[in-house]
């Protein structure tokens, strides 16, 4: 769900030509479930290859990673560990969706209502282990590092982003600046459009920089507050936030006590969660310290076999593909050598 920030948090856009040379820490969990919800038939089906499987999220990580390669990126995708335990009524409610939208979904076909078939689909989108380990082996293949977080992946990009490992995390959701990620990037598509799931339909957008220092200085807030402003509004971990309480409300009330439990009009609410608990996965959330990862070379061999022989993609497109990620080294190696000198 991710914490809804949108509404106060302030932001600047950006050119990706701007990110020339920026290493990028990925929310991959939240990148792969966009491209499975996103890359689908006209009635709402995965693309799959010839045994069935489905490939929609290996054609989003392939083709978008390629092309913010080429706009001289250097990514890094963090994957999700263990949740807390206080996730658990938010993964729960997930599921439920999930499977209501999948029974919707059928109805919808045995309808003849393709809007609606599509709609639900994108809804009961899920990430499986088996989709999970085949992006890691895509990845390895095109020589991009991953990291498996501890817990929260957006807590593991949040802390290598502050240690200095990267420039800033990548994301559609806010949490990473929750976890105290001093930079994060949304709307890292190329084409200047994004599609919003279930809904069908396509807007248009541009990449957003949020900078945690001149958002906590505009908003009249520190770290801690942020995260009790957050809690206010519902993260995963209370995912029903407080009844009327909106964003511009959970400014004013952060505003003016200062600290969560001292809301006067809230007090019995707040009593009734674990709010330290929060607190706690928020400012000194589990992940690994010091984590360096190394950016290989692409094996194209490995890409071709695995995307073209594995899994049924277009050889002339990978072909293709291969050679423009084969150039974005090439540069690479030649920039570094006049570096060099």
């Amino acid at each position: 769900m991710g914490v809804d920030l949108g509404e106060i948090i302030p932001r600047e856009k950006v050119e990706l030509e701007q990110l020339s040379g920026w290493k990028l820490a990925v929310d991959a969990y939240n990148t792969l479930y966009q491209f499975l919800a996103i890359i689908r038939g006209a009635s709402g089906e995965h693309l799959k290859d010839s045994r069935g499987r489905v490939t929609s999220h290996l054609s989003g990580l392939f083709y978008r990673s390629l092309n913010l390669l080429e706009l001289g990126m250097k990514l890094v995708y963090i994957f999700d560990g263990k949740p807390p335990e206080l996730k658990a009524t938010e993964i729960e409610r997930r599921s439920n969706q999930r499977r209501e939208a999948q029974v919707q979904y059928v109805r919808a076909i045995q309808a003849g209502d393709i809007p609606a078939a599509r709609k639900y689909a994108e809804a009961s989108t899920t990430l499986r282990r088996d989709m999970v380990a085949e992006a890691k082996l895509l990845l390895d293949a095109m020589g991009l590092p991953w990291v498996d977080a501890p817990s929260e992946g957006e807590a593991q990009a949040a802390v290598m982003a502050a240690e200095g490992t990267v420039n800033g995390v990548a994301s559609q959701d806010h949490d990473s600046l929750i976890f105290g990620a001093p930079v994060l990037i949304r709307n890292i598509t190329i084409s200047g459009r994004r599609k919003l799931p279930s809904k069908g339909i396509f807007i248009n957008v541009q990449p957003e920089r949020i900078v945690l220092s001149n958002a906590l200085r505009e908003l009249g807030l520190n770290r801690e507050q942020l995260v009790d402003l957050a809690i206010l509004l519902g993260t995963d971990f209370n995912p029903d936030g407080f009844q009327g309480v909106g964003p511009v409300r959970a400014l004013k009330f952060i505003r003016q006590y200062k600290r969560l439990e001292e809301i006067p009009e809230l007090k019995e609410a707040i009593s009734a969660i674990d709010y330290n608990s929060i607190r706690n996965i928020f400012l000194e959330p589990p992940a690994q310290k010091g984590v360096k990862p190394q950016w290989g070379r692409v094996n194209r061999e490995k890409v071709i076999s695995f995307l073209v022989d594995e899994h049924s993609f277009s050889l002339e497109r990978v072909e293709a593909a291969m050679k423009r990620l084969v150039e974005v080294e090439s540069t690479r190696s030649e920039s570094l050598e006049k570096w060099l000198g």
